[in-house]
């Protein structure tokens, strides 16, 4: 497994949806780009940067489901790319008992922004689809605040439309 970290969450201009790019924390420093809705970015900007609202989100209720629970997320895998779609896994403990559930990756990185759970991607799948994108003034690594991944999210939500969302 490759950990990686969320590096940033932009719109692509193509196509107008969001997608969050993962990157390797040391070596090649490749980027694995997934797209995602906006109701997941959303919950990803708000997560880090740690907007707490008034009645608990998705990913909220299920950090308070696993800690009522006594359940701890100890990391989030990206395991495969299936007929264009990306598959991903929680791995979680429950007492002395280690369970593997399947998620979304979008799902899977939100709850990560929670529970500040490290993220992997599988050694196959990043060496088939992970790019080396080059920085640029916008990067979030450059950048490094939270605040600003919200922002240009945001920003995005100001400017899109029903109709962005029609076939």
């Amino acid at each position: 497994m490759v950990e990686v970290r969320l590096s940033r969450v932009r719109v692509d201009i193509q196509s107008s949806t969001p997608v969050v790019l993962l990157q390797e924390t040391e070596g090649a420093r490749r980027s694995l780009p997934i797209f995602i809705g906006p109701p997941e970015a959303a919950a990803i900007a708000l997560a880090l940067q740690g907007v707490e609202l008034p009645r608990p989100m998705t990913h909220d209720l299920m950090n308070v489901l696993f800690d009522a629970l006594g359940v701890r997320l100890m990391r989030v895998v990206v395991t495969e790319l299936r007929e264009s779609t990306f598959f991903a896994e929680l791995q979680i403990r429950a007492g002395e008992r280690d369970v593997t559930v399947s998620c979304r990756p979008s799902d899977g990185i939100a709850l990560a922004a929670r529970t500040h759970s490290p993220l992997y991607v599988a050694d196959e799948l990043m060496d088939a689809e992970g790019l080396v994108v080059e920085p640029d003034e916008d990067d979030v690594r450059e950048a490094g605040t939270p605040e600003e991944l919200v922002g240009e999210f945001r920003e995005f939500l100001d400017t899109i439309t029903p109709e962005d969302f029609s076939p």
